[in-house]
Parts: structure tokens; sequence; C-alpha cells
């Protein structure tokens, strides 16, 4: 068994990535390259985003805290802490609107 504190992890991401130039910061929280599921932290400084890029398999993002706006086409989808966003099929980007920390899981095919 193996447990991880989420808002202990939120707060060293969100401070590493208010530090970074990118302004971005990531931790593998469970799985990786060997598994179908993976569920990785992202912390975002406001403003940031992550560029257009294709869907790797199904995936959701969990806002921890912060405001993020997921951008499909013509299709925005904002969200706040708590809130989980079903990503679509397609290419799409995402944006901090705040100073954000998500969680992306996703399953690949």
């Amino acid at each position: 068994m193996h447990k991880v504190s989420l808002t202990a992890l939120a707060r060293h991401q969100l401070a590493h990535a208010l530090e970074s130039g990118s302004g971005r910061s990531a931790k593998t929280v469970f799985g990786g390259h060997e598994n179908v599921m993976r569920q990785t932290m992202i912390a975002l400084r406001a403003g940031v985003s992550m560029s257009e890029h294709e869907n790797p398999g199904e995936a959701t993002v969990w806002v921890i805290q912060g405001r993020v706006s997921l951008i499909c086409g013509e299709d925005n989808w904002e969200g706040s802490g708590g809130d989980l966003i079903i990503v679509p099929n397609a290419r799409h980007s995402l944006e901090a609107l705040e100073d954000s920390v998500v969680i992306l899981a996703v399953a690949k095919h």
C-alpha cells in the first residue's frame, strides 16, 4: 500500500511552479509508462497554459485548487476547486486562470 497526501503535494508543486521560469510543475502520483492508467499532478501559475495537444486516451482533469479553462476548438469548459472535467477525445489545451493545481488522469488505449 502507498499513501500520498494530495494537499501537501499540491502545496509543494504550486510553490515549485511559482518559482519556475516556465510557470509549471508536474509529478506523477500513480502509474507511469508501463501502466494503463497514469495520474499526474500539474501546477500552473496564473496565465500559463499547456499548449494544444492530442488526447492520449480516456482522460479527466480534477481541479484541486484554483481555476482553469480546458479549450477544445470552439468549446471551453471552466473548472474550479473540486470540479472534474472530462477531456474530449480531440486536440485541446489547458490554461490556468488563477494559480492552479490539477490532477490529470489518463488511461491509455
